[in-house]
């Protein structure tokens, strides 16, 4: 019988030679998991340990040819195998993500699989959902496809046509459609078929106003006079338009404008009578006299000025003179409805006279017609006259003798500004080079045949006298040779009736260059800004240029620049010089650029 001693050694000897064997399977079992890690990375490699290992495995080997080649692929991963001794999670093998996508696949449309476990009913839905799909699908494109080429609404002459879509080239002539439908006019009237305007008899009194300067200062002083009258809700009295110094017209309201028309269109903004009331005496004080006349009102004033130191005194005088009137209402300082009825007065309500109409309706259908067939025509706004050289102040080309009698011109008119004339010189380049020269007939042409604009154009010229005559206007006209003003287009006859007064004249110019193609403005002015404002709230299409005559001084002093370069310096500063809407800005010149207060977004 073996002692306690004994039986404690051969255990502790069976105890060994247990964990020796435990070690060895774990040795071996961590071998084969190596190999068959090494699969993926050398296929050629995994197949030959296999076949050596193939003996050791013995009782692992599968029976079955098709179970032994899947344990055996080296392409195949089984989760037993390919698990870590630290990770808990399987790592999936390429057939199972292949075969996971299509699941999921034949999930949504179950008629693409052959397999018969899928439903009928439920193949019957999917194939109806794809033939939706498809159908919506081709629906879009052929929507999209139609309204690409599809022609579109719009209208030409009061008449609504299906213009084709096409892409616009850069036109001479006219601005890109695209670029010019985003506003409309909206400071039209609006007839609503009830006045909430008080009577005459009860509005806060009458105001008088004389409308200075040449036509179209007048113009604006009478928008000015309807907007300072809703402001107070007075009463105005028909504008009186001024004899000026210069112009030296005796022109009367209702001999340029409709006056029916004009009180009219404003009965429901306004209350406008065309004469001083009769139970009024004391005329002769208007305008003359301190008791009858408010003579401290500023350039631009605001709105509140007007209710704050001038509507007391009407509302004691019941009738009252404001004198001087030129630009005396602001704009960015006055509520928007005051603006727009601006706008309302400058566009609709102030009409020429039937006969001003027809007369340059007829003046611009011989334009267009100049050359046998239609043709588009150009209106040269040409500020060259020997007033506008010598307010100035700038130097222009001209002979010893021309620049002397110049100067004589300028001493005689403007003797403060004038002085002895030593700073002129210098005041002349800082003026031309900052572009605030009027542009001469020559540089006028040059920068027309750098736009592109060919030598047969028909061009109108609206100007007085120029300066310097013919021998000025050569160049111009060897350039353009079809110039023509109204006294050539029209007969002495036909324009007798309009000579009358000079301001019938200026309208006539007024009309043939507003219903023009393009119009081109060589210096600043009421006349220009009025034109490019009623052009711009026509809708933005016709072009209006006006020269950046600071660029094109800086071009014309460089003797190194060639024609090419010349070119296209005009070209690409004036793609944004024609017209095109602009946002308005803080003391902007409403006259000019209508767009905030006096359009609405299309």
């Amino acid at each position: 019988m073996r002692t306690l001693k004994e039986l404690s050694f051969h255990s502790q000897v069976a105890y060994h030679h247990h964990r020796q064997r435990h070690q060895l399977r774990k040795a071996e079992s961590k071998k084969r998991k190596l190999s068959f890690r090494k699969l993926a990375y050398s296929p050629k490699r995994a197949m030959v340990e296999l076949r050596h290992s193939g003996s050791s495995l013995g009782s692992r080997a599968s029976s079955s040819p098709m179970k032994r080649d899947e344990d055996a692929s080296p392409l195949i991963f089984n989760d037993h195998v390919l698990r870590d001794d630290d990770d808990d999670h399987p790592r999936h093998s390429f057939r199972d993500r292949y075969r996971s996508f299509w699941s999921q696949i034949y999930s949504f449309f179950p008629f693409l699989n052959d397999d018969p476990r899928f439903s009928q009913h439920g193949s019957r839905i999917s194939l109806l959902l794809l033939v939706f799909i498809v159908v919506a699908g081709l629906v879009s494109f052929f929507s999209i496809l139609q309204r690409l080429n599809s022609p579109y609404l719009c209208k030409k002459d009061g008449i609504v046509l299906h213009c084709p879509r096409v892409k616009e080239n850069p036109s001479l002539w006219e601005n890109p459609f695209s670029a010019t439908t985003s506003w409309k006019p909206c400071a039209e009237r609006h007839d609503s078929g009830m006045s909430d305007l008080p009577p005459e008899n009860e509005t806060s009194g009458y105001i008088f106003i004389h409308a200075e300067g040449g036509l179209n200062q007048q113009r604006i002083a009478i928008c000015n006079a309807v907007a300072v009258a809703k402001i107070m809700n007075a009463t105005l009295i028909l504008p009186v338009l001024k004899q000026d110094q210069i112009w030296k017209d005796q022109t009367k309201f209702e001999d340029i404008f409709d006056v029916d028309h004009f009180i009219d269109y404003l009965k429901d903004d306004v209350r406008i009578v065309r004469e001083i009331p009769g139970w009024f005496t004391d005329k002769s004080e208007l305008f003359t006299s301190i008791r009858r006349t408010v003579k401290n009102i500023p350039k631009y004033a605001p709105a509140q000025f007007y209710i704050d130191n001038v509507l007391p005194r009407v509302k004691e005088k019941k009738i009252m003179a404001l004198k001087p009137f030129v630009d005396r209402l602001g704009y960015d300082n006055v509520p928007p409805e005051i603006n727009r009825l601006r706008c309302r007065v400058n566009y609709h309500a102030l009409k020429f006279l039937p006969e001003i109409e027809q007369m340059a309706n007829l003046l611009v259908s011989r334009m267009r017609n100049r050359t046998g067939s239609p043709n588009p025509y150009m209106a040269l706004h040409l500020r060259f006259e020997k007033g506008m050289v010598g307010l100035s102040f700038c130097d222009f080309v001209g002979t010893r003798e021309e620049k002397a009698k110049m100067a004589e011109y300028r001493q005689k008119e403007w003797p403060r500004r004038y002085k002895n004339g030593s700073h002129l010189w210098q005041l002349a380049l800082q003026k031309r080079k900052e572009g605030r020269c009027p542009l001469e007939p020559g540089e006028v042409a040059v920068i027309l045949r750098a736009m592109g604009y060919p030598k047969e154009t028909q061009i109108y010229v609206a100007s007085g006298q120029v300066y310097g005559g013919q021998n000025r206007m050569a160049p111009l006209r060897n350039m353009f040779p079809n110039l023509v003003t109204k006294e050539e287009l029209a007969s002495k006859e036909e324009l007798a009736g309009f000579r009358k007064h000079v301001t019938s004249l200026a309208a006539l110019d007024f009309l043939v260059c507003l219903k023009s193609d393009v119009f081109v403005m060589t210096h600043g002015g009421n006349f220009a800004k009025l034109i490019i404002g009623a052009r711009r709230y026509m809708g933005h299409r016709q072009k209006s240029i006006k020269p950046d005559k600071g660029l094109m001084s800086k071009s014309f002093g460089d003797p190194y620049m060639g024609w090419a370069t010349f070119v296209e310096d005009v070209v690409v500063t004036h793609q944004t010089r024609t017209g095109l809407p602009e946002e308005t800005f803080p003391n902007y010149d409403l006259w000019e650029n209508p767009l905030t207060p006096c359009m609405c977004k299309a």
